[in-house]
């Protein structure tokens, strides 16, 4: 059976939770594997909204299993409070549905407060984190210094393990002009959440390949999108971990020839929150009502999108670099009722033309769109569910961005409900 690798192929936003929703109905797994409780998803089922962030989409769904892998750093106190939170909503979360990487990091309180200060005190340029602390938890991966699942279920490792991390904690502190660190009050708080974590822990990437051998469907779940990309994105205004599709394999412990599929969630125009370069930001009335139509306020964090034409080049780019095999086009509803819709097709830099973002962040700030200008359509694609339904200009649109990217649309999505999709190729056909 097929495995499929979901992955956002603009800055996130794209519209993932809705697409997962509906493919984790016909998958037997839904794994996250990289990224923290910084990204959102909102699920929107039979009218009931679900705002998930650590937790895999998978979990409203019942009689699948879903899996936190270890390319996620999890905050295990988010975590419960997650869980009690869509317990509440009538989804039930057992040992039995939900597993958690014995070797994933955990993002623990000094890491929030890490995050926090550094960010207030950058004087040069702030990245925009969310401050939750998922950077300085990946920092302490790489560092070898961080706590992982597995320590929590010895009480001599965890001492251990938190002293060699407040060695590194307590300095870094000091130059802040915090406080140090209560050793004590430390561990006794993860001592308390222990219990709570430790009911889901398993070895993850074993269960993933006795699925694999068993023909069960597993479907890969990425945060944020691939221009956030630690290696691949705008460079130093990204997230901490790489997005990009080769992650699913070493985020899970599940080799990359077990992946059939690379669907990139595309959103038929551009969106990104924070801080970082944009060329085909608007700041006129149509990036208004790009905003206002589309809802674009992030789940997570509650603020505001910066919003913008379809941008081709960068979409080119981020499938090139995951291997996408379809994208999945949502919110084309969004752009119902403007008469005249723009794509940027290539930038200028310095009077030369380019068909790639560059590298150097310089040179990424000081690129300028070139568009090329399609005729829109008045009437509704909402809720459209055929392509029979949508307008002859909305589907011009959509061939002309299969063009530009050079890669097919496998889905089109119409709106939140998740029945508001067409397909066109099925991820997980053999």
């Amino acid at each position: 059976m097929a495995n499929v690798v979901v992955v956002g192929a603009q800055w996130g936003d794209e519209g993932k939770g809705k697409i997962v929703d509906w493919l984790s109905e016909r998958a037997d797994v839904i794994c996250r594997f990289q990224g923290g409780h910084n990204a959102g998803h909102t699920l929107v089922i039979d009218g009931e909204v679900y705002k998930l962030h650590a937790l895999p989409s998978g979990v409203v769904r019942g009689g699948k299993l879903s899996v936190i892998g270890n390319g996620v750093v999890l905050d295990p106190w988010h975590l419960v409070d997650e869980i009690a939170t869509v317990r509440a909503q009538g989804v039930d979360i057992t040992p039995e549905t939900l597993m958690i990487a014995e070797n994933t990091p955990l993002i623990l309180p000094v890491h929030g407060e890490l995050d926090r200060a550094r960010e207030s005190q950058n004087s040069v340029a702030k990245i925009g984190t969310t401050g939750r602390g998922i950077g300085p938890a990946y920092e302490d991966k790489v560092g070898r210094r961080v706590v992982r699942v597995a320590d929590l279920a010895d009480e001599a490792t965890l001492t251990t393990r938190v002293d060699r991390l407040l060695v590194h904690h307590d300095a870094l502190r000091r130059g802040l002009g915090l406080e140090p660190v209560d050793r004590e009050a430390l561990i006794a708080k993860l001592k308390g959440i222990a219990p709570e974590i430790l009911k889901y822990a398993a070895p993850v990437w074993k269960a993933l390949n006795e699925k694999k051998k068993e023909g069960r469907r597993i479907l890969f779940e990425g945060a944020q999108g691939a221009l956030l990309d630690i290696d691949f994105g705008t460079y130093p205004f990204v997230t901490s971990s790489n997005v990009i599709s080769g992650q699913a394999a070493t985020g899970t412990g599940i080799g990359p020839g077990s992946i059939d599929f690379v669907l990139g969630i595309v959103k038929a125009y551009t969106t990104r929150v924070g801080e970082g370069p944009f060329p085909t930001e608007l700041f006129d009335g149509d990036g208004q009502r790009l905003g206002e139509r589309g809802h674009e306020f992030g789940t997570t964090t509650g603020r505001k999108r910066r919003c913008g034409w379809f941008d081709a080049v960068l979409v080119r780019q981020t499938c090139a670099t995951s291997g996408v095999s379809g994208i999945a086009l949502t919110k084309l509803d969004v752009l119902d009722g403007f008469e005249e819709l723009k794509i940027c097709v290539g930038y200028e830099l310095d009077g030369q033309r380019l068909d790639y973002l560059p590298t150097a962040a310089d040179q990424q700030a000081r690129v300028t769109p070139v568009y090329e200008t399609m005729k829109g359509w008045s009437e509704s694609t909402e809720g459209a569910r055929s392509w029979a339904d949508l307008p002859g200009e909305a589907v011009k649109y959509v061939r002309r961005i299969e063009e530009l990217i050079q890669c097919p649309v496998a889905l089109l999505s119409t709106s939140p409900e998740r029945e508001d999709t067409i397909l066109v190729t099925d991820p997980f056909s053999d």
